[in-house]
């Protein structure tokens, strides 16, 4: 793992130690938001120094306990894995879960048969609007072949921004992915707790909640957050208040799938961070403290950093919602994260939502205001 300034000279010679040092080798770039217009020096130097590049641009990036925003993440492969990047990932024919499906296929052809099950890693434009759907439709194809983990790239402002690259294009409304050696779990943990009052979605579309109940679903949360918290909410002070009160949608196994309510409409409507299936059992929940109900714990636990020895690294992606709730304590709640998981590095970025399980080989989901980490072994 190596942060480095986004200047010809930094790329430069980040470059030749990686070249010298393993040859064919390939490049996980992540970049913040503010420094895009400095890809493209390390698109040609890639090419030039005949490098495999994969990346995408985040809000801010993650070096340790602190969250930066300039320079640049270079996440070496010893050997580039198979990966793919498609642009307007819903546009036309085949489907997005079908280019997806076809783009692993071929992928799978490339990987080890040493009976290591590989991670399909996916990073997504953020404004892609049936993340949830495209996994359900690439588990129904794929199932078990491969474990299922991933985030979401773009600006925090929301606002269109083409953010996934190779060596030679930067796209947006699209998806890149990574077929990971299966050396390593990627794991992903939220640390809410289900209250008793369950509420059903009784209409929606797509991201959208129209109702609750059979009743406009801004007046249903307004309704509970006065009961349960105290709290007038109003249309002036719902982006201040929605981040720390999200709905969790309850599947039939008693996990929690996090939904952060973003904006609403003059009808009533809530539009959430991921898509909310109709009729779909929904809870409000209050977004924890730092490191509360044990999630850190279980996080560390659960990471598997094999005979690394004294020098782990850790890859960590944090949802920008959860550091939107806790402010500064985000930056505790990732020292307290080092600390656990007994690691020498944490290197990362701030993600737009989060894909994954929180059991190892579960239904791949896709989630808000989590922790995705995976032990990095190729540095």
């Amino acid at each position: 793992m190596r942060h480095t300034k986004l200047d010809t000279e930094s790329i430069a010679q980040a470059l030749r130690e990686l070249s010298a040092a393993q040859p064919g080798a390939g490049l996980l770039a992540l970049l913040p938001e503010g420094e895009i217009d400095k890809l493209p020096q390390l698109q040609s130097a890639c090419r030039a120094n005949g490098v495999a590049l994969a990346g995408g641009i985040f809000p801010a990036l993650i070096d340790g306990a602190a969250f930066i925003t300039e320079g640049a993440w270079l996440l070496p492969f010893a050997s580039m894995p198979p990966c793919f990047l498609i642009e307007d990932v819903n546009a036309g024919k085949p489907s997005g879960v079908d280019k997806i499906v076809g783009a692993v296929q071929d992928g799978l052809r490339h990987c080890s048969a040493d009976g290591q099950k590989p991670t399909l890693f996916l990073i997504f434009d953020g404004l892609v609007s049936n993340i949830a759907s495209l996994l359900d439709g690439a588990y129904l194809a794929l199932a078990n072949r491969v474990e299922y983990a991933g985030v979401n790239a773009g600006s925090e402002t929301f606002q269109p921004m083409p953010c996934l690259f190779d060596a030679q294009r930067l796209i947006g409304n699209g998806v890149l992915g990574l077929l990971l050696p299966g050396d390593a779990a990627t794991v992903l943990e939220h640390g809410f707790v289900q209250p008793e009052r369950a509420m059903a979605a009784s209409s929606t579309e797509g991201n959208r909640i129209a109702s609750i109940d059979w009743r406009p679903a801004f007046e249903v949360y307004q309704e509970v957050i006065k009961a349960e918290y105290g709290i007038d909410l109003t249309a002036a002070n719902f982006y201040e208040h929605g981040v720390h009160f999200p709905f969790g949608i309850l599947r039939a196994n008693g996990e929690v799938i996090v939904r952060v309510p973003v904006a609403m409409a003059d009808d009533g409507s809530l539009f959430c961070i991921g898509e909310v299936p109709e009729n779909a059992m929904l809870v409000l929940l209050k977004s924890p403290a730092a490191g509360a109900n044990t999630c850190l714990e279980r996080l560390a636990a659960r990471l598997d950093f094999g005979a690394a020895g004294p020098t782990r690294k850790l890859l960590v992606f944090y949802c920008a919602g959860r550091r939107m709730h806790l402010g500064r304590d985000a930056e505790t709640e990732l020292a307290r994260l080092r600390d656990e998981a007994g690691v020498s590095g944490m290197a990362g970025a701030l993600s737009l939502g989060e894909i994954g399980s929180t059991t190892r080989g579960g239904y791949p989901m896709f989630h808000n205001a989590t922790l995705v980490c995976r032990p990095w072994l190729t540095s």
